[in-house]
């Protein structure tokens, strides 16, 4: 009888590792445990943060109407720092240790980029809300991304300037170290182009610089009437407080990464539009709704963060219920079909797992209270 009885042990175990990460491990009556990895401190915390924040409220709505399948949802969040080396330690520990087998995450592409590889070989879902460089979802019929990409929105970034704004010459600032900041910056110049425009200075910077005023010299003796700047919030503020103080007073463009720059900037960023995700002013019912919801918790207006945070996760509660299990190659091929209205847009994916959907143009400005926010600008279809 004790053979029989470690003979049945090994074969168990054997089964559990054959299965892998991919596979439906979940106890059928216990919750379904989603992944998650965030940039929750470091340079890039707000990211990290508000799109939890859009998980949590989006998971507690889900659980409040039933779960899906019958079953509650659970979110196992990790931290990792904006650091793709961290990255991959919080992918393994999700994977092997919670044996989760659908992962929200990461923000950048860089992070989300570290471990993409990994998820496809292990059949694990991977769903990136705001990973935004073309790349991401190369490695495999796994990896999805709630967010456009940035040649769409440096595309749009084109088209705004030369035709909303109508700018006929334009300066790009970037970050030449940084995939995101190069990617949104070529796509701008082929667009701006495209629309008759003149691209008459392009400099560029390395991450982590802090004096740019050798640059701007240079952008303002070249008298663009845009100025692109495709970086992150703290960088952004840096250069457009320098660039002010040099009389550069043109209107500045950017992208996603801008989100967050009301909170960290002062009067220098006016006169500034970046295109984003989704604006929290919208009439839509549905983001009223969300944004209702989700001020009445956290006290806060939300962000594009939050938006895709919680779009991310209704798109896989959405593709668990039309697989009707949590097995991830069910998941993978449900969240393929997807097709429907989410807070960013009605939301399809193309062949590479890349969202078709609208981006809208926010502009900073200064609100009654005196404070900075944003308004909406316009829509960019694709």
């Amino acid at each position: 009888m004790k053979k029989l009885i470690i003979f049945a042990v090994v074969l168990c175990v054997a089964a559990s590792a054959f299965a892998g990460p991919g596979a439906d491990r979940d106890s059928a009556d216990g919750p379904i445990k989603i992944g998650g990895i965030f940039p929750l401190s470091g340079g890039v915390a707000v990211y990290g943060i508000e799109a939890q924040k859009g998980i949590q409220l989006a998971i507690e709505e889900i659980n409040a109407s039933g779960g899906v399948l019958g079953r509650q949802i659970s979110l196992i969040s990790e931290d990792d720092q904006g650091n793709p080396e961290i990255s991959v330690n919080a992918y393994s520990k999700l994977t092997v240790q919670d044996g989760v087998n659908i992962i929200i995450g990461s923000l950048t592409s860089g992070c989300t980029i570290a471990i993409t590889s990994r998820a496809q070989a292990q059949k694990v879902v991977l769903v990136a809300p705001a990973a935004t460089a073309p790349a991401v979802t190369d490695a495999g019929n796994f990896i999805f991304r709630a967010c456009y990409t940035d040649p769409f929105q440096g595309t749009v970034g084109g088209a705004f300037a030369a035709g909303t704004l109508r700018a006929r010459r334009a300066a790009v600032l970037f970050d030449n170290q940084n995939d995101y900041s190069v990617g949104l910056k070529d796509n701008f110049v082929r667009a701006f182009q495209r629309s008759g425009g003149s691209v008459v200075a392009q400099e560029s910077y390395v991450t982590n610089d802090v004096d740019f005023n050798a640059q701007i010299t240079k952008i303002k003796a070249a008298n663009p009437d845009v100025v692109y700047l495709p970086d992150y919030y703290n960088t952004v503020a840096l250069i457009a407080r320098q660039l002010r103080a040099q009389g550069v007073n043109t209107p500045i463009v950017g992208a996603d990464g801008w989100d967050g720059l009301t909170e960290n900037a002062g009067a220098e960023v006016l006169n500034g539009f970046y295109s984003n995700h989704y604006a929290s002013d919208s009439t839509e019912p549905r983001v009223v709704n969300f944004v209702r919801a989700f001020t009445a918790k956290f006290g806060t207006v939300p962000n594009a963060f939050s938006a895709l945070g919680y779009d991310s996760m209704y798109l896989i509660r959405d593709a668990i219920a039309s697989a009707g299990s949590t097995d991830s190659e069910k998941v993978r091929d449900a969240l393929a079909r997807t097709n429907g209205a989410y807070l960013t847009g009605n939301l399809s994916f193309d062949s590479s797992r890349n969202p078709v959907k609208s981006a809208v143009i926010q502009e900073i400005v200064r609100g009654s209270d005196g404070k900075l926010t944003t308004v909406y600008k316009t829509t960019v279809n694709p």
